[in-house]
């Protein structure tokens, strides 16, 4: 039940009515039995600045930030983290006592948590990253930071691949498709496998047959849950590891920066798995 001292939190994106995020938190805060809500804002580009005021206005205590706002919130909040320092981006915000907004990246972080629950620790790990986007620097921000071994970025455009493996450091690197059967992890952070129509969710971002049972494989895209790519993983014997996992840490981890309380993954996870099959009935 909805009270005068329920807290508030919400996600902020255009488009957003399509976002999981609502079931993932609401889920978990009432797994906690915390007296939370959770809700989304669309807020149309070029009015970030403008959600955080009024964020700050209504003392709502936590917002989780998806495209197109990210780099914005990030120029707007009074502190960052280090790894949204990094990326220039922030895809969460707590409202602190003293006022101030604090701008994180959980979302990097999160796909470590997701290897980890898996079994998979990233130390000392080779990896190949597809992709060079948003998504693609924070898995590759975060696999540094969790010690990964060598970082290669396989994309289309050498310059921006350039710019996303510079995050790695001495350790990153620009690659090639022949660099992605050498990787002891594959990470598919384009959103090639994602679609409407059969043909976009029979895409995969690289040729299946350089994948190998040696490797561990993982999609970013959740949506659908088993893509081409992971599907090609499990047939050559690797271990797959799909893209809700991240989901689920990320938005763990920003719900334990808002309430202090770290949530049950899993009641999220199960939220979200029974979210998707809803909507994959409803959409036959």
């Amino acid at each position: 039940m909805i009270t005068g001292k329920t807290r508030l939190a919400g996600v902020i994106g255009s488009p957003v009515r399509h976002s999981l995020s609502p079931v993932i938190h609401n889920a978990a805060f009432a797994a906690a039995g915390l007296d939370w809500v959770f809700v989304a804002f669309e807020v149309v580009p070029g009015a970030a600045a403008a959600a955080l005021a009024g964020m700050r206005a209504f003392g709502i205590a936590g917002l989780s930030v998806t495209m197109p706002h990210k780099d914005d919130i990030a120029a707007a909040v009074d502190v960052l983290d280090p790894a949204a320092a990094a990326l220039g981006t922030a895809n969460t915000v707590v409202l602190r006592p003293d006022g101030r907004l604090a701008g994180y990246s959980t979302d990097g972080a999160g796909f470590v948590a997701s290897l980890r629950d898996a079994g998979v620790d990233p130390l000392g790990l080779t990896v190949a990253v597809l992709g060079a986007g948003g998504a693609a620097r924070a898995v590759i921000d975060a696999l540094a930071r969790a010690g990964a071994a060598r970082i290669t970025v396989v994309n289309r455009s050498a310059d921006r691949a350039a710019v996303a493996a510079a995050l790695a450091g001495d350790r990153g690197f620009v690659g090639t498709a022949t660099d992605i059967a050498s990787a002891s992890l594959v990470v598919n952070a384009t959103s090639i496998g994602m679609g409407a129509t059969p043909a976009e969710r029979d895409a995969s971002p690289c040729d299946v047959g350089l994948l190998s049972a040696a490797q561990v494989v993982a999609d970013l895209v959740y949506h659908p849950l088993e893509t081409t790519f992971l599907a090609g993983a499990r047939a050559c014997g690797a271990q797959a590891i799909d893209g809700l996992g991240m989901l689920v840490h990320q938005a763990a981890l920003q719900q334990e920066l808002w309430t202090g309380v770290r949530p049950d993954p899993v009641a999220m996870r199960v939220a979200a798995e029974q979210e998707l099959a809803a909507r994959e009935l409803s959409s036959r």
